[in-house]
């Protein structure tokens, strides 16, 4: 992400659109592995908290992703993060692409 790199949402600093690296295969990588790597734990401890603790980071990343990082990342980048979004699945490849 170089100089594109932080942490929320700031509305005054502006950042350059990454769609390089692992970008060009998904859209929130951090994001992404996450996912895996909590599906692991909850296999490798299988209890209901874990299961829980799976469900409960999924909906947060899609809630974070959904109302908070692509509305922000809209205002600035505008149909350049759509044409990007419409192309690059959100968590896996092709899957969570934005619509027209």
């Amino acid at each position: 992400m170089g100089d594109s790199w932080r942490i929320g949402v700031d509305h005054q600093e502006k950042t350059e659109l990454v769609t390089d690296g692992p970008f060009q295969v998904v859209r929130n990588p951090i994001f992404a592995g996450m996912i895996p790597t909590s599906l692991g734990i909850a296999l490798l401890v299988p209890n209901v908290v874990a299961v829980v603790a799976v469900i409960l980071l999924f909906a947060a990343l899609e809630i974070q992703t959904r109302l908070v990082e692509e509305p922000y990342l809209l205002k600035p980048h505008g149909g350049s993060y759509r044409d990007y979004a419409s192309q690059v699945g959100r968590f896996l490849p092709l899957l969570g692409r934005l619509r027209g």
